[in-house]
């Protein structure tokens, strides 16, 4: 059941995303729009309820149960983030909003360092999600497999660390544009 609820969830945030943006940019809606992109928070308590309530009524927690509290955390951590990455593509796309910027060099070294201090705060949040449900069930042996997660969680902050280190050392470089060839002229020059 609680896989079947982390992919309503799932479903449910991106739902909201695209019927707030539909309502802001395409029916001109600003305050259904915005009110359906904070309603975002709510897909998120409504898991974290559920798998309590799946916990205490006797259910032994499993890698799923982790998951509900990793996807807590990624959404509290990274949901504004790509709400925002969604809002400019999309006022881009629909309603003549700027060309969103793609970063290069320092500037996308530097969001990939505020990537990592999202990650972190994302397993800081499931840590704490795990915590609590763990001392909201009181039984060690139900929520063990939820704890065994914590050397993933390790494993993601290193990685982000890596990735980071790795642009500032090497920087994204900015494409380099190929010259622009006029065929035409090339063609008509020849036929003279």
């Amino acid at each position: 059941m609680i896989i079947a609820i982390i992919v309503a969830s799932e479903i449910g945030f991106w739902v909201l995303i695209a019927l707030g943006l539909v309502a802001r940019y395409m029916l001109r809606l600003k305050r259904t729009g915005l009110t359906l992109l904070a309603m975002t928070p709510v897909v998120d308590v409504i898991l974290l309820v559920v798998t309590a309530m799946d916990l205490t009524s006797g259910a032994t927690a499993t890698v799923f149960h982790g998951i509900a509290a990793i996807y807590l955390g990624f959404s509290v951590a990274h949901g504004h983030k790509m709400i925002a990455w969604a809002d400019r593509h999309f006022a881009y796309r629909f309603a003549n909003g700027p060309q969103p910027i793609k970063l290069y060099e320092r500037g996308y070294a530097v969001e990939c360092w505020k990537d990592v201090a999202r990650t972190a705060l994302a397993v800081a949040v499931a840590l704490g999600t795990i915590w609590l449900l763990t001392v909201v069930v009181d039984n060690e042996p139900r929520t063990s497999a939820i704890n065994d997660l914590n050397s993933i969680f390790l494993l993601v902050v290193a990685i982000e660390v890596l990735w980071a280190l790795g642009y500032t050392l090497w920087p994204k470089k900015r494409p380099t544009l190929s010259p622009l060839v006029d065929v035409h002229a090339n063609a008509t020059s020849g036929q003279q």
